[in-house]
């Protein structure tokens, strides 16, 4: 578990530190909910919906006019069921404010599962506030066994 934990930070701090002046890096948190189908299994007190939270950090990489490579690492809990999540995102400007965001979702499960590794998919809008805050609406579609839907709900602060 150790060594995958230091593989994400490894991987978030290289891309740090290989980026140039066209770069902002900021923190991000939100709620999320949690859609369990039943087929897959109850979880929690509601096995429908779960409400859970989530935090970190992320990177906004500008490549060409219009669109940027942004990864996020970012720390997520849902009850007792906690993980590490690196989505690597290509980012589209849609006008100034308005932007889509799509990419792989990597995610490493501290306290469930027997695989823990898994990939899921992202898709997300975000409008900015101002220069230095976003909201965001994220959804994560899984693509294995017991793989929940989850809706993101956030803000950005870039630093």
């Amino acid at each position: 578990m150790k060594i995958v934990v230091a593989s994400f930070v490894v991987l978030f701090l290289v891309l740090t530190n290989s980026v140039d002046a066209q770069t902002d890096f900021g923190i991000k948190a939100g709620t999320s909910l949690t859609f369990f189908n039943e087929d897959n299994g109850v979880f929690g007190e509601d096995p429908e919906l779960e409400v859970g939270y989530f935090g970190g950090v992320f990177l906004d990489v500008v490549i060409d006019n219009g669109f940027h490579f942004q990864p996020e690492l970012l720390y997520k809990g849902l009850g007792d069921f906690e993980f590490l999540n690196l989505p690597l995102y290509l980012k589209y400007d849609v006008d100034n404010n308005f932007h889509i965001l799509a990419g792989p979702s990597m995610n490493y499960f501290f306290n469930f599962f027997v695989n823990k590794f898994k990939i899921r998919g992202d898709f997300s809008l975000a409008y900015d506030i101002s220069d230095d805050l976003d909201i965001s609406l994220k959804y994560t579609i899984g693509f294995e066994e017991i793989s929940p839907n989850v809706l993101f709900i956030g803000l950005g602060y870039r630093l």
